[in-house]
């Protein structure tokens, strides 16, 4: 068995929407699932962006979900074709834990994995360079790329978490509430810097409050915004801080989980 390629936003969404049952099953993060990859793909779709979404799938059962699946972005930087995660870059990431996600059943099949990752990367023309960040320790599919590229490195980092303190602030409404989003997400949005940033979090934003994975928290002055934070939920007991704003204070920070990244500088400069 190999791994085969598709190229595309519309061939890549479908193969996303069919990884969701295998993201699931390995309690992938929100932020490496369907519905997060789907808002990314359809804002690039809205906005166009320089580079093309891809997808190497390992194939499972007839009918079933695939055994792996990596779900990349291929961006030509003038000779250069740079090659990251999905919906790593460009929207603002939740800290505190690895946000992205290789997906492997198992062993066998982060390797096939790995293996289509390098025939994709020998497809491509000119020199690339490798990038996969916000991984967690130990992914399988990052350690079989380690071991097939000699000039790859695998470095771990302490990630950042968000700590929720509006309290300290004033008297917070929080809710589920798409209205209370819609609400307060100008002010929220405000405080992301560029246009596709602001794009990317709109988009998984009102997308993940449409399926209640999303709370609003807000303390206000009539209608200023004095704080405001952005959480993702999955399932009753876990809470995410995602995104938030807070002049007056009501946000604080600690130390996270660790994360890998998996880079590999450029190769195959042409003669």
């Amino acid at each position: 068995m190999v791994a085969r390629v598709a190229v595309g936003r519309a061939p890549v969404l479908r193969e996303v929407r069919a990884a969701q049952p295998l993201a699931a099953a390995l309690s992938a993060p929100l932020t490496a699932r369907a519905p997060w990859l789907t808002a990314v793909l359809n804002a690039g779709a809205a906005r166009p962006v320089p580079g093309r979404p891809a997808a190497v799938v390992v194939d499972g059962a007839p009918g079933g979900p695939p055994r792996a699946a990596a779900f990349l972005h291929l961006r030509r930087r003038g000779p250069v074709t740079a090659v990251t995660l999905l919906g790593q870059e460009g929207v603002p990431l939740p800290g505190g834990r690895p946000p992205a996600r290789i997906p492997a059943r198992d062993a066998g099949a982060a390797a096939l994995l790995a293996d289509g990752v390098l025939a994709l990367l020998d497809r491509l023309h000119g020199p690339w360079s490798l990038r996969l960040a916000g991984l967690p320790l130990g992914d399988p599919t990052a350690r079989a790329l380690a071991a097939r590229l000699s000039t790859a490195v695998l470095a771990n980092e302490r990630s950042t978490r968000l700590v929720d303190a509006l309290d300290r602030v004033g008297p917070v409404v929080r809710g589920r509430d798409g209205q209370l989003l819609e609400r307060w997400l100008p002010a929220l949005l405000a405080a992301v810097r560029d246009r596709r940033g602001q794009d990317l979090l709109r988009a998984t934003a009102r997308l993940h409050a449409a399926t209640g994975h999303l709370e609003v928290a807000v303390v206000a002055e009539g209608d200023r915004l004095r704080a405001g934070l952005l959480t993702l939920l999955d399932g009753d007991d876990d809470r995410w801080p995602w995104w938030g704003v807070a002049p007056d204070g009501g946000l604080g920070s600690e130390m996270g989980a660790p994360v890998s990244t998996l880079s590999v500088p450029l190769r195959r400069w042409p003669r």
